[in-house]
């Protein structure tokens, strides 16, 4: 595949042939993998992620031969873990499940922390689990242990496909469970999107040379091709919004993956609006940055009467301390999934969506309404403003004083770096924050920007962080119209980047993103230091089996890896390094102290 994007062409309705087997393989394993893939291509599936290995040796060949026919985009990967993330980043990116497929054994249980990542985040992904036939089970086969029902209930579909023999009637077979994967991925019927497995046996021969042609749509087809998109999207409940009145001093409450509902209903009510940074809703006129100080002050957080929480708050404490409370009704909103956001089992109410009543909309307009936004959004900016880190010099150093020119070569630190990164992001770029303290760092201190912040929160992991921002690079730069023009940057600790730095390996003439992966390195885990336990725990203990300390040297790390590097040790050399145009996947070092 060339080093450039690739417009991978418009996508059929269901149903619709897109290529055909010149002649019988021989295998039928390869042929029911091509009749499988064949229909996922036609259902609208553009990505699929491959681990090598013997067994999934069809499913890889005829992958290979539908990228030949540009109706694919194959990413190769090593490591199944990464394989797994970089799925989830392609779905989280374009909204379409990703295909998944690998050999059989521990291979299928490395994908287990992408699964429970998809599952808990409500994310579609398809994946492909080659296994042993029913004869080979049981029996100590070699790379053969129980595989269907491995992901548990994790999965929102786990079908045990058996071994094709080239019976009549197999590539049917196929076609229908395409549907059925696809469909359940999607959530089209549960309203619950989420990974589904086909564990797929097949028996020897493995594979067979395949060789596939396009097949010219049909007259009339050309009415079917729906550009961009994915032709089917989550189901969304259709019952009417629970309407919400005024009166309960009310505020909104947006966590990972809330989307701009929550700023909407903000606005339109004239509440305070308390968004987490990955939330997607952190941008608008009644945005609390500094909730955590005022949710604990009784004149603000002691007045609240309700609150409306969407997405899944997971970066403070005073949010579930908040839903916890007597005096305090909680509604949660949720569009799809089953499993709700409920701290101590004292949410009153679970709806998929909510409005503003006329009336609430009305009296959102009154002195005293506005009286109760403002005074938060006052009080947060008041809080904001004692931060003298806020006041940085700008990018321009001509005419700087002699004070300014040293605050542009001080050292640089965490909240220095959280506001940088920051402001270096915009609309057409991507922003994927690591589960460290920079996330909490951005969270406590940034402003409103309507800019597009992802983070895997639905388990909080640093499992496949670098996997997860390569996949949402590659799908939001992808082809002729690009949902992105810009540079996606993953801003991580060293301990999350060490834990995925074998995701940093991209094969020989595939996509090479517009990627900067900027590491705070602080030597370790400093994330424990501000936890209880650094203040009972013997400080050796601390950095043995918690801060554990590294010494990696990261410039070697992406040279190894073909990857550019840089270091930015000042502000002056950070604002330049996230200002500079970045061209292909780039490791961006910055010095931190503990």
């Amino acid at each position: 595949m060339p080093e450039t994007t690739e417009d991978l062409g418009s996508t059929t309705l269901p149903g619709t042939a897109l290529v055909r087997e010149v002649a019988p393989s021989g295998s039928p394993a390869t042929d029911f993998s091509v009749a499988l893939l064949a229909e996922f291509v036609s259902l609208g599936v553009r990505d699929i992620v491959l681990s090598p290995g013997s067994r999934s040796q069809a499913l890889a060949l005829a992958a290979a031969e539908f990228e030949r026919l540009g109706l694919l985009r194959l990413h190769v990967r090593i490591d199944e873990r990464g394989a797994g993330f970089l799925a989830l980043g392609l779905a989280i990116e374009s909204g379409r499940p990703a295909l998944v497929a690998c050999t059989s054994g521990t291979a299928v249980a490395n994908l287990h922390p992408a699964v429970l990542e998809a599952h808990h985040s409500v994310v579609p992904m398809i994946l492909l689990t080659a296994d042993r036939p029913a004869e080979l089970r049981g029996i100590r086969s070699n790379q053969t242990t129980v595989q269907p029902g491995i992901f548990a209930g994790a999965v929102r579909l786990s079908e045990d496909v058996a071994a094709p023999d080239g019976s009549v009637g197999e590539s049917d077979t196929a076609i229908a469970l395409a549907r059925l994967a696809y469909a359940t991925a999607l959530g089209t019927q549960t309203n619950n999107p989420g990974p589904v497995q086909l564990n797929l046996a097949f028996r020897e021969p493995l594979s067979a040379a395949v060789e596939l042609e396009a097949v010219a749509l049909e007259a009339g087809a050309a009415d079917a091709v729906l550009p961009g998109r994915p032709d089917a999207a989550p189901a969304v409940a259709t019952g009417p919004p629970l309407p919400l009145p005024p009166g309960p001093r009310t505020v909104v409450v947006a966590g990972a993956g809330a989307g701009p509902a929550a700023e909407q209903l903000a606005r339109l009510a004239g509440w305070p609006l308390i968004a987490e940074v990955s939330s997607g809703a952190r941008f608008g006129p009644n945005l609390v940055v500094a909730y955590r100080e005022l949710l604990g002050d009784a004149d603000f957080g002691g007045q609240v009467q309700r609150v409306i929480v969407f997405g899944h708050p997971t970066l403070s404490r005073e949010i579930p301390a908040l839903v916890l409370r007597d005096d305090v009704e909680t509604i949660v909103v949720a569009p799809a999934g089953l499993e709700w956001y409920n701290p101590g089992h004292r949410v009153a109410r679970f709806v998929r969506a909510v409005a503003a009543t006329d009336e609430a909309i009305v009296v959102a307009g009154t002195r005293e309404a506005r009286a109760w936004a403002g005074r938060w959004v006052m009080a947060s900016r008041s809080i904001l403003a004692q931060d003298t880190e806020l006041d940085a010099p700008a990018f321009n150093t001509h005419g700087l004083s002699k004070a300014e020119f040293a605050a542009m070569k001080a050292p640089v630190t965490r909240a220095m770096l959280a506001d940088a990164v920051w402001r270096a992001s915009w609309p057409h770029d991507r922003l994927v924050l690591g589960a460290s303290r920079l996330i909490r760092e951005l969270d406590t201190r940034v402003t409103g920007k309507k800019i597009p912040v992802h983070a895997n929160r639905g388990l909080a992991g640093i499992d496949g962080t670098v996997a997860t921002a390569l996949g949402i690079a590659l799908a939001s730069q992808a082809g002729a119209h690009p949902l992105s023009t810009g540079t996606t940057r993953l801003l991580v600790g060293d301990v999350t980047l060490l834990h995925d730095a074998g995701s940093l390996l991209i094969a020989p003439g595939e996509v090479r993103p517009r990627l900067q992966v900027v590491v705070g390195n602080d030597g370790g885990g400093t994330i424990f230091d501000g936890l209880e336990v650094a203040a009972t725990a013997a400080p050796s203990a601390i950095d043995r089996v918690l801060f554990t300390p590294q010494q990696v040297n990261l410039e070697a790390l992406a040279t190894a890896y073909g990857w550019d590097y840089a270091r930015a040790a000042t502000r002056s050399t950070l604002e330049s390094a996230l200002t500079a145009p970045v061209a292909r996947p780039t490791l961006l070092e910055v010095p931190l102290a503990r």
